[in-house]
């Protein structure tokens, strides 16, 4: 085995490995710190050294930069079947045929080409901005051959050497961080370490080990999140990537030798039911990937993840430049809007720092003005009940009280109650029938008549009755896919590409347009949706107490800034409990609901305090890194303790503290500040006291669910400053 090139990344330096059949490999570290010499072979073992003829296995081979199964070619073996299809001898067959870096619009693009006898090519492109910590990866198999090849399994990325900085097995010292989600309950953090995961080196070192997971379907985020970290404790080092695929996705943690690799990509013919034939002249592209490592934590590489999201962010259109704040009627009318509500819901938000409001479900009809908006779905014909002067008249008041109206589609999809529903030969199939799920069906995206259709109902209502918002939710999914003659997962694949299509199209007619990413909450929370929409919704937890911890753990795979997290009020609601879920959208976009008409003047003066208090730290919200604090219980439903989010302005000149209680939580806490700060101003309710000083805010006088949040300043003086709130009950 021999280095073929390295290079320095940012902070980070990629390692390119060539074993002598020219198989390819790629290990990252942080640039800081260097490796060890890692032992050449595990011979010396007592247990190997008496095996007749086991001679010298080596102890890190080559695992090369992209896995490849092609149909015809023998399975994985070393006992991978069902568990793995990395390793494929199909891999093997592929040899380095050229490495260069190449430079498009000035960024550096490291493109590594693996290629058969029979003319098969697999193309690996690594990629760096010059100030990123985070890397790109695009993978892309090519059929220069004369035949038809069927693919089975494609990786978007691999890299191995984990870890580099221990000479041999790292026995307990490495951790895998994943992200496991529900319904109204995303992004959970779970740790495991690879004596856990059952992932130790074999005592010969011939058993494919790979601990699988991924998710099957179109909602990417629904199981586990794209996201994959693995932490050697010792060195202090953590590796991590992150898929962009808002399809059916695998990720693996395998093993083979003395050090771990990490891959992922679409989700395999076992995993996914995938497969795909590449006519000859074909080119297959994987999902893109990023990569990155860091002497850090698994919030320090998730942050450096995050950040490649940034790009596709400040594309957006410029009126999402200060954050603006969304009023959202769903939990008001609860998929019954009508024209009166909406008005004085306008009427109440006009000149009060509110800029988009949103008209939710239920605004159509189908056969019946009794049945339910799951049901109507799909023709999208405004309800002349609800809205006897259509719906643009009710956009035309929105935006003369100051306001962007936005509409809610879930275009995607049809009710069964829809006349859409009936349109089969357009439909997604399923074994040869129109498919269905619950009361949904699919429109089939590829097909030209299904998207002249949703232009036509969806598109032109936007840009003929003024909507300057559009909501995109999708509450059910493909599972295994739909028909194709690569099979199901190849259906889906395919119904992916057309939504992006789709989408994009959206963008380009109406650049201005701001769009939504809703999928039953928070269940397409992947950089693909993310980057095509200008925010997203974070769950379907719309009033529950454990709201900031989901929101808290979604830092770990969003911008807070696209992070749209709902505060639903209601008049019966105490001053505290106000203050508690107001206080919960300051970790990322407000999102406001509820009976706002209802409330009397003094519930009112703590939202329109909680409003300008938003509109003055959203420079933090928008360009800042954030830290949890904080001690609380397993359960997310029921939850104990406490929890901080502390965001520090990447200027350096601004500081947000979200505090947040729960059972039995703390009468008193002290969170950590770097550097010298000063409080600016404070939302809180109740006898809560403030005090800044030796570096630590402290805040007292706390109860169970109480919400603080503080907005601080460089301080002029080392002195301390305290503020105490007088209680309002």
């Amino acid at each position: 085995m021999r280095e073929l090139a390295a290079y320095d990344l940012g902070d980070m330096t990629a390692h390119y490995w060539v074993d002598d059949s020219d198989q390819v490999g790629l290990v990252l570290r942080p640039t800081s710190l260097q490796p060890v010499t890692a032992r050449s072979g595990i011979g010396d073992e007592p247990y190997i050294a008496s095996q007749p003829g086991a001679g010298n296995p080596p102890a890190r081979p080559v695992d090369p930069l992209v896995h490849v199964s092609l149909r015809g070619d023998a399975a994985t073996g070393g006992w991978g079947q069902g568990r793995t299809m990395r390793w494929s001898p199909s891999t093997s067959r592929f040899r380095l045929a050229e490495h260069v870096v190449e430079h498009v619009g000035g960024v550096p693009r490291i493109l590594t080409a693996m290629r058969t006898v029979e003319g098969l090519r697999l193309e690996h492109t690594l990629i760096h901005r010059a100030g990123e910590n985070h890397l790109g990866v695009e993978v892309e198999f090519v059929n220069d051959s004369p035949e038809p090849v069927t693919v089975d399994a494609l990786t978007s990325f691999n890299f191995s050497g984990i870890s580099p900085f221990d000479s041999a097995d790292s026995p307990e010292r490495l951790v895998v961080h994943r992200l496991r989600s529900s319904w109204s309950a995303e992004a959970q953090p779970v740790s495991d370490t690879i004596e856990s995961l059952q992932l130790e080196r074999s005592w010969l070192g011939i058993a494919r080990l790979s601990e699988r997971f991924g998710q099957v379907g179109t909602m990417p985020a629904r199981g586990w999140f794209p996201f994959l970290a693995v932490e050697d404790k010792v060195a202090r080092v953590t590796w991590g990537a992150h898929l962009a695929w808002a399809g059916s996705w695998q990720m693996e943690v395998a093993r083979l030798g003395d050090d771990v690799a990490i891959s992922g990509g679409l989700a395999d013919r076992e995993f996914g039911h995938w497969s795909h034939t590449a006519m000859p002249g074909e080119r297959l592209a994987a999902p893109t990937a990023i990569l990155s490592c860091t002497q850090g934590t698994v919030d320090d590489v998730a942050d450096r993840l995050v950040a490649a999201q940034n790009e596709a962010a400040d594309a957006q259109p410029e009126s999402e430049r200060s954050l603006p704040i969304v009023f959202n009627e769903w939990c008001t009318s609860w998929g019954n809007p009508d024209r009166e509500r909406l008005i004085a819901i306008a009427d109440r938000l006009s000149g009060e720092g509110v800029e988009y409001l949103v008209i939710d479900a239920g605004w159509f009809r189908g056969t019946s003005p009794d049945v339910s908006w799951a049901l109507a779905h799909g023709d999208w014909i405004p309800s002349p009940d609800l809205f006897p002067h259509g719906l643009k008249e009710v956009a035309d008041r929105i935006r003369d009280r100051g306001m962007t109206p936005g509409l809610w589609f879930e275009f995607e999809t049809v009710g069964e109650d829809s006349t859409a529903f009936t349109l089969t030969d357009h439909l997604l199939q399923r074994d040869g029938a129109p498919f269905t799920v619950g009361n949904r069906r699919f429109w089939d995206l590829t097909d030209p008549f299904a998207v002249d259709y949703l232009t036509t109902r969806v598109v032109d209502r936007l840009e003929h009755d003024g909507f300057g918002y559009l909501k995109v939710d999708y509450n059910e999914h493909l599972g295994l896919g739909t028909d194709h003659a690569d099979g199901l997962g190849e259906g889906l694949r395919r119904q992916v590409l057309a939504g992006y299509r789709f989408l994009d199209g959206i963008r380009d007619r109406l650049p201005q347009l701001v769009i939504e990413n809703c999928a039953s909450g928070g269940h397409r929370l992947e950089p693909s949706m993310i980057g095509r929409t200008a925010m997203s919704s974070f769950s379907d937890a719309h009033e529950v107490p454990e709201i900031p911890l989901i929101a808290g753990n979604l830092l770990s795979v969003m911008l807070p800034r696209q992070m749209q997290i709902w505060s639903v009020l209601h008049p019966s609601d105490s001053d505290q409990r106000l203050v508690y879920s107001l206080a919960a959208t300051f970790i990322g976009r407000m999102c406001l609901s509820g009976d706002v008409v209802g409330l009397d003047e003094t519930q009112w003066d703590i939202v329109r305090r909680a409003i300008a208090l938003y509109q003055r730290a959203s420079p933090i919200i928008r360009n800042g890194r954030s830290r949890r604090g904080g001690v609380h219980g397993p359960s997310l439903r029921h939850p104990t303790g406490w929890q901080s989010v502390t965001r520090y302005v990447d200027d350096g000149r601004g500081l947000l503290v979200v505090l947040h209680t729960f059972s039995k939580g703390p009468g008193s806490v002290q969170i950590p500040l770097d550097g010298s700060w000063r409080i600016e101003e404070s939302l809180s309710c109740g006898s809560t006291s403030l005090l800044v000083e030796e570096g630590e805010l402290r805040i007292d006088g706390l109860r169970d669910f109480e919400g603080v949040v503080v907005r601080l300043k460089p301080a002029r003086t080392g002195k301390g400053e305290s503020l105490s709130m007088p209680n309002r009950d």
